[in-house]
């Protein structure tokens, strides 16, 4: 009889932000394929533990004028909403307390 090999896969989630991406003016479809409202910007995050996702939207809403457009505590994501200005401080004052406050390893925070 073959051996069989066995490969075990952990995930051991660090406290970091593996995506701050903000999309400035994104079309319409992409609003829809997400199931969000049309705004002229999109801001997200990826986080990890995932319940981090509670503590980012949190400071997303009181950092700017964004509404949270999805929140997911079990994957770690979060997409604000709003204008490109807003939405651009939002994401970058959630990654800033994370490092600062958290001790958080923290991307860079990207646009397109």
């Amino acid at each position: 009889m073959e051996a069989l090999e066995r490969i075990v896969q952990e995930s051991v989630p660090g406290k970091q932000v593996t995506i701050a991406h903000v999309i400035a003016r994104p079309g319409p479809d992409i609003h829809e394929r997400i199931g969000v409202p049309v705004g002229s910007a999109l801001g997200i995050l990826t986080l990890s533990p995932c319940e981090t996702a509670i503590i980012a939207a949190d400071v997303c809403a009181k950092a700017g004028d964004v509404e949270i457009g999805f929140l997911d505590r079990f994957t770690g994501s979060v997409v604000v909403l709003g204008d490109v200005g807003a939405v651009e401080t939002a994401i970058a004052e959630a990654c800033r307390m994370l490092r600062d406050v958290m001790g958080f390893c923290v991307t860079p925070v990207t646009r397109s």
